[in-house]
């Protein structure tokens, strides 16, 4: 059995999907890498979650991350056909967002972090999803090629995130809620 540790990237190096070698500190490295870091905290959240429908929502939203940093980690004249995020992708988290939007008195102000264990862990991970997202946009200007969907999956994505951690909240009795007079 081949080892993961091969020491290829001992000297600051890593490959990209079809064997381009980049340094580590490349924009795109950080952009795959901090999707990757995403879907661990997502991973988390879901791990103390007990809600059914929104463990099995996220575990769907997991595996399109794969497909997310996959592609990120393809480089544009790589021999490999990069992962494709798909409009279809994009727009079933539109269609969660909206769907959450309609529940009956859910948050849509400021929330105030921490009130519940579970929607802290989705309000980490919308934290880190917008970070990916930055990253992604410093990836693009800096005049890199990248699938044009993957910015707007990120983008619904973190509010998905913030509007499970509400969702959550309001499923579990609490107020998150930042200020008090408002709903």
């Amino acid at each position: 059995m081949a080892s993961v540790s091969t020491k290829r990237g001992d000297g600051g190096q890593t490959s990209l999907v079809g064997g381009v070698r980049i340094s580590k500190s490349n924009l795109r490295v950080e952009a795959y890498g901090t999707i990757d870091e995403l879907n661990s905290v997502i991973g988390f959240a879901r791990s103390i979650c007990e809600d059914a429908e929104v463990c099995e929502l996220v575990k769907t939203i997991q595996r399109e991350l794969f497909v997310v940093g996959s592609s990120l980690a393809t480089a544009p004249d790589s021999q490999k056909r990069p992962s494709s995020v798909t409009t279809d992708m994009v727009d079933a988290l539109t269609a969660q967002v909206h769907r959450i939007e309609n529940t009956e008195e859910i948050l849509f102000d400021w929330s105030l972090p921490g009130e519940h264990k579970v929607s802290a862990a989705f309000d980490m991970a919308r934290t880190v999803c917008r970070r990916a997202e930055r990253n992604i946009v410093c990836l693009t200007e800096s005049g890199e090629q990248i699938d044009p969907n993957v910015l707007p999956y990120i983008n619904r994505l973190s509010d998905l995130l913030w509007l499970l951690g509400r969702l959550l909240e309001l499923r579990a009795g609490v107020n998150g809620r930042l200020r008090d007079d408002k709903k």
